[in-house]
């Protein structure tokens, strides 16, 4: 099976481990993976604040890009998640909503793909240590997955799971949230570190670069011990 990366900003610029990870493990799983040099921003920081315009010259681009993916796998709900979005964006147009319906309908976020197209729980990974999740809210909420996450960590041998109390509560990132409500991201970011800390975990996982960048973030700045890792690097560990 011919898998196309779809390595969003944040993974290419910030979280390279986390592309490679995720590189190493689908190739592990049977996949043959590609990376076209050519793919840009998804669009969602100028569309969600308004520059529609703008925000639809990166989007062709990027449809452009990955139109002849078999499957398109991204390590990020949310960026999976705009490409979903794409025929919403372009509806009407009839060069491009049926392109962006195509792509689309081959996105999929990694724990997805793994579980809903592969088939596969277990990905053979052992991970030693104490893990709590957090669900981000555009991949459970807006994208829909929630179970596949749950069941490959709970499959990985060594790995001690800890619900995370107020799961369903965003993080304050929001994207440009955070630029634009300081205040109130910040209180949001320490109630979520408070449960983090609440489960004794040595390890907060999660699926989305973004929202790992900025609990992580907080954290470091109170001077808390917790390690923060992407999903893909825990289902890598071997």
């Amino acid at each position: 099976m011919k898998v196309t990366l779809f390595a969003t900003c944040i993974v290419d610029l910030f979280q390279s481990n986390v592309g490679k990870a995720t590189v190493e493990l689908l190739e592990r799983l049977g996949c043959e993976v590609e990376f076209p040099p050519s793919q840009v921003c998804c669009g969602q920081p100028a569309y969600n604040s308004g520059y529609v315009k703008e925000a639809k010259e990166a989007m062709k681009r990027m449809i452009e890009t990955f139109e002849h993916a078999e499957y398109i796998v991204s390590p990020s709900g949310s960026c999976a998640f705009m490409f979903r979005e794409y025929p919403h964006v372009f509806k009407g147009d009839p060069v491009w909503e049926p392109r962006a319906q195509k792509l689309a309908d081959k996105t999929y976020e990694l724990t997805q793909f793994i579980v809903e197209v592969l088939g596969i729980e277990d990905v053979g990974a052992r991970f030693e240590g104490n893990v709590t999740y957090h669900t981000s809210c555009h991949m459970t909420r807006l994208l829909g997955v929630k179970e596949p996450p749950m069941i490959l960590l709970k499959n990985v041998k060594g790995l001690k799971f800890t619900e995370l109390p107020g799961k369903e509560r965003c993080c304050g990132f929001g994207g440009t949230f955070s630029v634009k409500n300081v205040a109130i991201s910040e209180q949001m970011v320490d109630e979520k570190v408070h449960h983090v800390e609440e489960t004794g975990a040595q390890y907060l996982v999660g699926a989305d670069a973004a929202c790992l960048m900025n609990i992580g973030g907080r954290m470091e700045r109170l001077g808390k011990p917790i390690k923060v890792l992407h999903i893909a690097e825990v289902l890598n560990s071997r």
